[in-house]
């Protein structure tokens, strides 16, 4: 028998395999559960696959903030590279 909930300093936590991690659907002790990125629980294929979606956009965005950033510094630190100081 599986406890329904952990607990620990009179905070209840329910058990990760209880619910779907997207839309929050409860997880039936004799239904398929599908699983990604190791321990995050979806009560369906079509829930997985929204999250993993919804994953790779927010990578690509990180990848494109990441490029501009670099791009910005790369750019800020030729212009302080041509400035000169005539005293």
């Amino acid at each position: 028998m599986r406890p329904a909930s952990l607990s620990y300093a009179g905070f209840e936590e329910p058990h990760f395999l209880e619910a779907c991690h997207l839309c929050s659907k409860s997880l039936g002790h004799n239904s398929d559960i599908f699983m990604y990125r190791g321990n995050t629980p979806f009560c369906s294929q079509e829930c997985r696959q929204e999250q993993i979606g919804i994953d790779e956009a927010r990578e690509r965005r990180c990848r494109r903030v990441s490029k501009k950033s670099t791009s910005e510094i790369k750019k800020s630190s030729t212009i302080q590279s041509e400035t000169l100081v005539v005293a």
